[in-house]
């Protein structure tokens, strides 16, 4: 009972303060991340401890699902070059790049506990960027970008994560078994992904009539496509985006207009006490994870993290502008048929930079890193390794968070006045 009324007044409260941002004009998940981290610190609160399997079983598909649910499947097409490099390639650049830095900077960090700090924090978090960017103007082009790169990136951080904990508990590394098994869990993703959008979309045009039938398969769906996926030890991820893909063209088809409506009225409600609740979560953590680090290293491992934090911001700022110029040289040499409408301008390349936050996987990850070795000693920096990679989820939500709101009309009021001029 004691757990059930926690669970109720955090509700309560995330619905409250969702209310209050929107009034002051600040993204929610700032607020909930605060008030989460304030609420960690009262004494007689019992410790809510966050289980990876819940947020991978409970918050991922649904959230993960009406995410690609609402992706224009044409643009995503269109900047699939953009998303795949932000998505794959860079996700194992920063990896390496946050191991590199780990490694050096950090006492006692190894070279395969660096590599596990790099892999927890390789992707951007879809929640967030989803979440934080809503309601600010931002064009088509780059919403599609970003949804779309924090869809596909967590396939990649998962294969990286899994090789470079297997390397800690003493396997070997084997390039080619670690691609082949990367290709393997992508590939299997998507199979599994498209027969079940049609098995779902075979369900529902004989029983698209009744409503909350209709409804009721497509919240059920996303679980069981991940659950499947995972059993079948192929992308849960990359299973259920493919579901929303396809459902997403089969119900422009055949919904009639009323059932989307309601079933867009239903999941927004869902999505909102999902979003609100994961981000109070992982405010939460922190005054948690404090407790596992010395007072007097306290600092210095948030120095750690801030560290990390900005190079993670540089990597992806490098990476988004280096695809920025690749798109235009391949656009003008007529190269991979690279249409004007998928080239990146400076605008969205520095918005898309900057909108590259850390969230709620990263944070599960990190958590659900093993206690032991094979040989019954404890996991080396385990603690160090999850209080920085709190950090950087906070440093990164709060900090880029906060700015980008400023960031985005900065640049749209710059891009306003440079069209008035050419105008004139």
């Amino acid at each position: 009972m004691e757990n059930y009324s926690v669970v109720l007044f955090i509700l309560a409260l995330m619905i409250g303060l969702s209310a209050i941002a929107d009034k002051i004009k600040l993204p929610y998940p700032i607020l909930l991340i605060v008030a989460g981290i304030a609420i960690g610190f009262i004494p007689t609160l019992p410790e809510i401890e966050l289980d990876p399997e819940i947020i991978f079983l409970l918050f991922l598909p649904p959230l993960l699902y009406d995410a690609a649910f609402n992706i224009h499947f044409s643009e995503f097409k269109t900047h699939l070059n953009t998303i795949s490099t932000l998505a794959i390639s860079l996700v194992f650049l920063t990896a390496s790049g946050i191991a590199v830095v780990a490694y050096y900077l950090i006492p006692d960090m190894t070279w395969s506990l660096a590599f596990v700090l790099g892999a927890i924090l390789s992707a951007t978090d879809a929640v967030a960027a989803i979440s934080i960017t809503k309601g600010l103007g931002l064009s088509s082009k780059t919403n599609t970008i970003l949804e779309g790169e924090s869809l596909v990136n967590d396939a990649s951080a998962l294969v990286a994560y899994r090789f470079a904990v297997a390397s800690v508990t003493g396997a070997t590394f084997v390039f080619w078994k670690a691609s082949l098994e990367f290709f393997i869990l992508m590939a299997g993703g998507l199979l599994v992904g498209f027969v079940m959008g049609k098995l779902l979309a075979f369900i529902l045009k004989r029983v698209h009539e009744n409503m909350l039938v209709t409804i009721s398969f497509m919240l059920l769906m996303p679980f069981v496509t991940y659950l499947i996926a995972e059993e079948v030890h192929v992308s849960g991820v990359i299973a259920v985006v493919i579901l929303g893909l396809g459902i997403s063209r089969f119900s422009n088809k055949v919904f009639p207009q009323d059932l989307k409506q309601q079933s867009k009225n239903i999941w927004d409600i869902i999505i909102f006490l999902l979003n609100g609740l994961i981000f109070i979560l992982i405010g939460l953590q922190f005054p948690y994870v404090i407790k596992s680090i010395e007072k007097s290293q306290i600092w210095i491992y948030i120095g750690y993290s801030f560290v990390i934090t900005i190079i993670t911001l540089l990597l992806r700022m490098a990476r988004v502008f280096m695809q920025q110029r690749h798109l235009s040289k391949a656009f003008l040499y007529k190269k991979r048929r690279i249409t004007e409408q998928a080239l990146l301008d400076f605008s969205t390349s520095l918005i898309i930079s900057w909108s590259g936050m850390r969230g709620i996987v990263s944070l599960a990850i990190a958590i659900g890193l093993p206690l032991t070795l094979q040989d019954g000693s404890p996991f080396p920096l385990r603690n160090p390794i999850i209080f920085i990679s709190v950090g950087v989820v906070l440093f990164t939500l709060i900090g880029q968070g906060l700015t980008l709101p400023w960031l985005v009309k900065w640049v749209l009021r710059k891009d306003s006045t440079k069209a008035e001029k050419t105008i004139s």
